[in-house]
């Protein structure tokens, strides 16, 4: 049956069109909130349960006889079963978009490389939202890390979307029933304006029109500073400043210093000094007003004409409305007036697009454990910085693998340009993470911890008067450590290298040692002294080796020795001198030999003193060219050719004959005789 006039009907779910009459209704809605949509309706049915109608779609048709003029679909978040007059029961349905799921789902999460696309789509989602759509035209770079930290989906995703210059509203289709929720940064994107008349008078629902129109401006701030900082590039000012486009009159002195700005690259700070300007200026210049159309739902346009204020009839753009139907005659008992709607308005102009405001981010309260990941198999996994990659204890998400977070970089004692301390994390030990400026995310690790799994070296507390430096070996069971005993009368240092010591020092070492000093090699030791070496040991030094010792000196050995020098060598001893040999004795010299001495000289051999004695026990043998001198225990013998004696000769003894002829020989100058009877007494 064909019905005319304005009507507003709703159904819900798969129960009969007929269950519910709307009374009345009133649909709140703007840019990038969730819209409520209240419905007063009656029923026949008298015991509808919440059971049976929360989470059911509920959809209100606005109605211009058999035209439907506009749908409103979400879902059913509250119910109220009212009065019952004897013939049916008042319900009032709470109505609000899919999206409102949002707003109930806390969490703790982060996303990595992510762009805001990406985000937005993951947080839909979770949450069953189907339909949406993105009108986008500015460029939007993916986020390194970005954490959402103890807020709701909802609130997680306007915080960025404020961020990011987005915002959001429902389109609800024109024709069909379809409705989508539309993600959108620039009024370009925009549907094209349709005219709407000014009438301050309207005598008909049919006709659509403005009866009432405001407009307003108001001063706001004139300009952002948004200011941050990386350590990637910490010479790079990071300073963006964007000034409004129009102050309508207003001064300029009006200033926003953002610190820090949350943002890490060019492109991130230009854009959000622009969208925080133009998000704190939103309602700079706005208008409000009145209409009897349904058409007027945020992120549509129109076209004002006929007002008399030419200024005002432009295109303006619809950030927020109010929709409030009435249908009185559904409710029985009561008088038949007619059906009303009307939409109360805010717009601003249409050539301006309009931002959120900055949200305030979450804080996070103070530091937190985490603990440090990598690849399966790896110790350390750590970036060129020093970074690591952490799991931490809220993260549902992730694995504790590679990418279970961003890099984050580590506070050391001591950082300087290549030079101070650094040591880092290995993966599975817990660390403390801070975040900067309390931003979840700038996280940035502060200390270790141990725990029951990662225990302290040494034995506590026994060991508590230590203070202990040790490392462990990569891959490895062995470590180097540094220790300091602090216990009274056990005071001491400890240094253990599981490999290799090296140390360089490029001026003096200076080392003093107040009582003894015991060192052991187990293998080689070289020793190398670019120039002088003074060696003073004030008692005795003992020196045992245990094989051979070669020495090798380039010039001079100059060796004092204050009393007395003993050698003892067990086998031979050679000496090779290529030049002189000079030996100075002060007092006496005695040569004890066992065996035979053996004295060489190729020119000559010279024996000077006061007094020469020349002995042998048994025998004395003098041998030259021509022959030889022999003593022994029968006499002396001369072997030679010819003997020559000069000068006097004195004789004693029992042989003289043979003294007589030397005498003769010698007074005349005549040789000995050269046939000797002794001669064959010669040794050979």
């Amino acid at each position: 049956m064909s019905q005319t006039g304005l009507r507003f009907t709703v159904s819900v779910g798969d129960l009969p069109a007929e269950t519910f009459a709307v009374t009345r209704f009133h649909l709140s809605q703007s840019y990038s909130s969730l819209f409520t949509l209240d419905i007063d309706t009656v029923s026949e049915r008298t015991a509808l349960q919440a059971s049976t109608l929360l989470e059911r779609t509920a959809q209100l048709a606005i109605w211009q006889g058999d035209t439907p003029l506009r749908y409103v679909t979400g879902l059913i978040t509250g119910l109220e079963r009212g009065e019952y007059d004897g013939r049916k029961t008042t319900y009032r349905l709470t109505v609000r978009p899919p999206f409102w799921r949002s707003s109930l789902r806390q969490n703790f999460r982060h996303f990595q490389q992510q762009d805001i696309q990406s985000i937005i789509q993951r947080i839909l989602d979770d949450n069953r939202v189907g339909d949406s759509a993105y009108l986008l035209d500015e460029a939007h770079p993916a986020r390194e890390f970005c954490v959402q930290y103890g807020e709701t989906d909802y609130e997680f995703l306007c915080r960025l979307l404020a961020e990011e210059g987005m915002f959001f509203y429902e389109e609800h289709a024109r024709k069909g029933t379809r409705q989508m929720l539309v993600f959108c940064d620039r009024v370009v994107c925009l549907p094209d304006a349709f005219p709407l008349p000014f009438n301050p008078q309207p005598r008909s629902t049919t006709t659509e029109c403005i009866s009432q129109f405001r407009h307003s401006a108001q001063i706001r701030p004139a300009y952002v500073i948004a200011k941050d900082y990386t350590f990637k590039a910490p010479g790079w000012q990071a300073r963006y400043r964007n000034d409004a486009a129009s102050l309508n009159g207003q001064r300029n002195q009006y200033e926003v210093l953002d610190y820090p700005g949350r943002f890490k690259d060019e492109q991130h700070g230009r854009d959000f000094a622009r969208y925080q300007t133009e998000g704190r200026r939103n309602d700079a210049e706005i208008a409000s007003g009145s209409s009897n159309s349904p058409k007027l739902w945020p992120g549509a346009r129109f076209t004002l004409t006929d007002h008399p204020a030419d200024d005002l009839n432009r295109e303006w753009q619809v950030t927020a409305s109010e929709l409030h139907g009435e249908q009185p005659q559904a409710m029985p008992g009561t008088r038949k007036e007619g059906t009303t709607l009307v939409n109360d308005f805010q717009v601003i102009p249409a050539d301006k697009t309009w931002r959120p405001a900055p949200l305030l981010k979450p804080k996070v309260d103070g530091p937190q454990p985490a603990v440090v990941t990598g690849p399966e198999g790896e110790e350390i996994f750590c970036d060129e910085h020093g970074r690591v990659r952490v799991k931490f204890l809220w993260d549902r998400y992730h694995k504790a693998n590679e990418d279970s977070s961003c890099w984050i970089r580590v506070s050391q004692p001591w950082a300087g340009a290549g030079f101070g301390h650094l040591a880092i994390p290995r993966v599975g030990q817990e660390v403390i993470v801070d975040f900067l400026n309390g931003d979840p995310d700038q996280p940035i690790i502060m200390g270790r911890t141990y725990h029951q799994n990662n225990r302290s070296p040494g034995s506590l507390p026994g060991t508590k008067t230590q203070t202990i430096l040790r490392s462990k070996t990569y891959k490895g069971d062995g470590f180097n450590e540094l220790r300091f005993e602090d216990m009274a009368g056990q005071e001491e240092i400890y240094i253990h290298a599981q490999r290799n010591k090296r140390i360089v020092i490029l001026n003096d070492k200076d080392e003093q040692v107040e009582h003894d000093e015991n060192r052991s090699v187990c293998n080689d030791q070289q020793f190398s002294v670019g120039r002088d070496r003074n060696k003073k040991i004030a008692r005795d030094e003992i020196l045992t080796i245990g094989r051979d010792r070669k020495e090798h000196i380039e010039q001079d050995v100059f060796v004092t020795i204050g009393r007395n020098e003993d050698r003892n060598i067990l086998s031979q001893l050679r000496e090779a001198v290529t030049g002189s040999h000079t030996v100075a004795i002060g007092e006496n010299e005695t040569i004890a030999i066992e065996g035979i001495q053996s004295v060489e000289a190729k020119t000559q051999l010279k024996t000077l003193t006061r007094d020469y004695m020349l002995q042998g026990t048994d025998r004395i043998l003098i041998r030259g060219p021509a022959g030889s001198i022999i003593f022994d225990a029968t006499g002396i013998t001369i072997n030679a050719p010819q003997i020559n004696l000069r000068g006097n000769v004195s004789a004693t003894g029992p042989a003289g004959n043979q003294v007589d002829a030397i005498k003769s020989a010698i007074q005349q100058g005549a040789p000995f005789v050269e046939e000797c009877p002794l001669k064959e007494k010669e040794p050979q």
